[in-house]
């Protein structure tokens, strides 16, 4: 028999394996109880529902216990009128009464300009908001004032009641633009609706007109391009549009492109040949008007009897301009008779052309005046024997009436050599730019027509803050 040791522990089985058997069923159970995580991807949001959070936000920030939400009112400032009445005539209104701000909130808010210098503004935002109740006047919440194409001057109340004043100050941003679209109504319209301002719209009508009719050769659905140069803040607002550097258009019998392209220190505009556009003749003075009777034997719609009708009428509204067909001299700026306000341009070669039933002459136009090609020399009107506004265009050669029709386009100054090579580099880049500019709209449909070559630049605003 085994002696007992009483240093030695005793070897128990049952203790053990029980704490097995239990840890091997506290596993299984725990086992069949967990589930792998699932991870759930969240779809993002859409725009709509940003806008609402952040409409909600604003809501929230701009509420004042026991005051309505602030209402914006434009305020004029009077002559011999300081800023702190304009601010105490901004007033809302309620059931019919006019309501005013309290004169030390008007005194507040113009003290707080004044110390940032500024002493007078011809017009401003005021945020003036309503007792909840109806008791009492209007608060006013802040004012704003734009005081620089790019500068914003805000006077805001604080929770704890203070007036803060806040300058900001956007960054500009140079950035070419390259905006795009279908010829609807009208191409000035529809190169608005682009993004293009009314000048570099008028700017490329002038240089489409020299060589087709906009009215009879683009068609409804007709792509356009425009590019120009322009500077804008950091919030989107173009405060600068600089000049037409190329336009496109795609008209019956294929594309018509025009180039800006400097030589000698001017600019001209040139086509893809490197063919300079000016010409000695327009096929229509008054741009985009449509034809509406030509040259040759006619009823005359007043007397009623066949007559030789010895120009071409243009329909336009009144006071649309009239443009210089070439350079030339104004040989003729008169009354005449049943053109009523007429004038003659001598182009040169032998060749006059005259402009009746114009409502009124651009300021200067007189005879013996020198004018440029496309220079503005009148207005369209119904002077004279007239049934309603229009132009009537003449053409003279050697002192005999012809068919303005007949005058034949003649390019000149054509580009050679150094100058021609150095244009077809910058066609390249400009043609370059636009191919870069359709093949992102074609690939992402959505996007806005207009584009800017410039993407990705919108720095944050600087914002300066005093105290009360």
């Amino acid at each position: 028999m085994a002696q007992f040791d009483p240093r030695r522990q005793p070897l128990r089985f049952a203790p053990h394996l029980l704490t097995a058997v239990a840890a091997l069923t506290v596993t299984a159970l725990i086992w069949r109880v967990y589930e792998p995580v699932q991870a759930v991807e969240v779809p993002p949001m859409d725009p709509t529902a940003v806008a609402a959070l952040e409409a909600k936000a604003f809501v929230a920030a701009e509420s004042r216990p026991g005051l309505d939400l602030p209402r914006s009112v434009e305020v004029d400032v009077r002559g011999g009128e300081s800023i702190e009445d304009a601010v105490q005539r901004a007033c809302v209104t309620k059931d019919g009464q006019r309501q005013c701000v309290s004169e030390a909130d008007a005194r507040v808010a113009a003290n707080a300009l004044a110390r940032a210098g500024v002493s007078n503004a011809p017009t401003f935002q005021a945020a003036v908001a309503r007792s909840s109740n109806g008791r009492g006047s209007p608060r006013l919440i802040g004012l704003t004032l734009r005081n620089g194409p790019a500068s914003t001057m805000m006077v805001a109340r604080t929770f704890d009641g203070a007036m803060r004043l806040r300058e900001l100050q956007e960054k500009i941003i140079a950035e070419r633009m390259v905006a795009t679209g279908d010829v609807q109504r009208s191409f000035a319209a529809s190169a608005a609706a682009a993004g293009a301002s009314s000048r570099v719209a008028a700017q490329a009508q002038r240089l489409f007109t020299q060589k087709i009719d906009l009215r009879r050769d683009v068609s409804s659905g007709d792509e356009f391009t425009l590019v120009f140069d322009r500077e804008v803040t950091e919030s989107g607002r173009t405060i600068k549009t600089g000049e037409l550097l190329f336009a496109e258009v795609e008209a019956r019998g294929g594309p018509v492109r025009f180039y800006r392209f400097e030589r000698g220190g001017k600019a001209e505009y040139f086509d893809a040949a490197g063919k300079n556009v000016r010409t000695t003749g327009l096929i229509a003075p008054v741009a985009g008007a449509r034809q509406t009777s030509g040259f040759g034997w006619r009823v005359h719609p007043i007397l009623r009897y066949r007559k030789m009708h010895t120009g071409v009428d243009y329909a336009a509204a009144s006071g649309t301009p009239i443009r210089a067909p070439g350079d030339g001299v104004i040989v003729e700026a008169r009354r005449l008779g049943g053109y009523g306000n007429w004038i003659r341009v001598r182009l040169g070669g032998g060749v006059d052309v005259g402009f009746g039933h114009m409502s009124r002459y651009a300021p200067g136009m007189r005879t013996g005046v020198r004018v440029k090609q496309g220079q503005v020399i009148g207005y369209v009107g119904s002077t004279g024997m007239s049934t309603g506004p229009h132009l009537h265009y003449e053409a003279f050669r050697g002192g005999a009436r012809i068919n303005p029709a007949s005058l034949r386009l003649t390019q000149s100054n054509a580009l050679t050599g150094a100058e021609l090579a150095r244009f077809r580099n910058e066609k390249a880049r400009i043609d370059a730019l636009v191919a870069k500019r359709k093949a992102a709209a074609e690939a992402a449909p959505a996007a806005p027509i207009q584009t800017a070559a410039a993407e990705g630049l919108r720095p944050a605003l600087t914002t300066t803050s005093h105290d009360r």
